[in-house]
């Protein structure tokens, strides 16, 4: 890659929308964190954790995220973890982000929901007002979980509505179909939260089909096997549906056995409303830069692809028009004539 490419990617402003926070949890920090809450991990070393994150498949990886989540106990434990992300996405020229959270995975052990999100939501307010990036909170229902575990959380979330904009759905997804939670998904969105969730990573199209036509989603999170289903494309590229692609991990997961025979690029000249993000940054090897860095380098892609992808994740973006507005303007100056 060229310097002037490079340059491009690094200066470009980026909007993320598919970043679960629990996975931006570096092994530094982990450590840190473990030690000043006296917590045992079964590592000996930072070197150690990195080298578990050479997991195989999507289960294996999600063994060794939730083991590392443990260690998150007090509200300053989850404010230290996301001012950790929003500073290194700061790097990375990203100026809107849409961050999930698994209130699941720590309610689980006894951890309060108040803990959690009043941490993350405060370094949330602290990244805008010191760093000038704007965010929004997505809570995901961990599909491996009950229906009845989901409703449970998401009761417990509606003191804090006006802390977070959208609901998902993460986790296993083969064998955890998305019509499990048509009722939760129903419930939430008569409270005024915005959809979406993970369907065509290892699952299916018709977990796509059913993300849409049962939990009425309004962006599908990875998608990429969309492209099997002609009508599906059709559907979504006519109704404009995002697809949140995050291609390291998906090469990370063994969804694409190389990123040259990745889909996003093909998808994109389709007409597909694709974006690029991190996933799980600190587990899958890299954040928005890299992510750009390892797709245009594998697909060859041009300076007009990457503006187009960053102008689909600033319009998929739950921003509101105005606020689209602003940000695609300061977009506009890396337009390619």
């Amino acid at each position: 890659m060229n310097n002037d490419l490079l340059h491009y990617i690094k200066t470009i402003p980026k909007c993320e929308l598919h970043l679960h926070i629990e996975g931006s949890f570096e092994p530094e920090l982990m450590f840190e964190i473990a030690k000043r809450n006296n917590v045992e991990i079964p590592y000996k070393s930072v070197e150690e954790v990195r080298e578990a994150y050479n997991f195989h498949n999507l289960q294996s990886f999600l063994d060794i995220y939730y083991a590392g989540a443990t260690v998150l106990l007090h509200e300053k434990d989850f404010y230290d973890l996301t001012m950790a992300y929003m500073k290194r996405i700061h790097q990375d020229n990203v100026i809107h982000t849409e961050i999930f959270f698994d209130p699941q995975t720590h309610t689980d052990r006894g951890v309060h929901f108040d803990t959690v999100i009043n941490g993350i939501h405060q370094a949330l307010l602290d990244a805008k007002k010191d760093l000038g990036i704007s965010s929004k909170l997505i809570m995901s229902y961990l599909r491996h979980l009950s229906e009845d575990d989901a409703i449970e959380t998401l009761q417990m979330a509606i003191p804090h509505r006006d802390k977070i904009e959208a609901v998902g759905l993460d986790s296993s997804e083969v064998g955890n179909p998305p019509e499990k939670f048509k009722k939760v998904f129903q419930m939430s969105r008569e409270l005024g939260f915005r959809t979406v969730a993970h369907a065509g990573e290892e699952g299916p199209t018709e977990y796509i089909w059913n993300s849409l036509n049962q939990l009425a989603i309004e962006r599908i999170d990875h998608g990429v096997r969309s492209i099997e289903d002609d009508q599906l494309m059709t559907y979504i590229i006519d109704k404009e549906i995002p697809l949140t692609v995050c291609p390291l991990s998906n090469i990370k997961l063994c969804v694409f056995d190389k990123m040259e025979n990745h889909n996003i690029k093909t998808m994109l000249d389709k007409g597909v409303k694709v974006t690029i993000n991190s996933d799980d940054p600190s587990y899958f090897g890299g954040y928005m830069v890299d992510n750009f860095v390892a797709t245009t380098n594998g697909l060859n892609l041009s300076k007009k692809d990457i503006f187009k992808i960053c102008e689909n994740s600033f319009e998929a973006s739950f921003l509101s028009r105005q606020e689209k507005d602003v940000y695609l303007r300061e977009l506009d100056q890396f337009r390619i004539s």
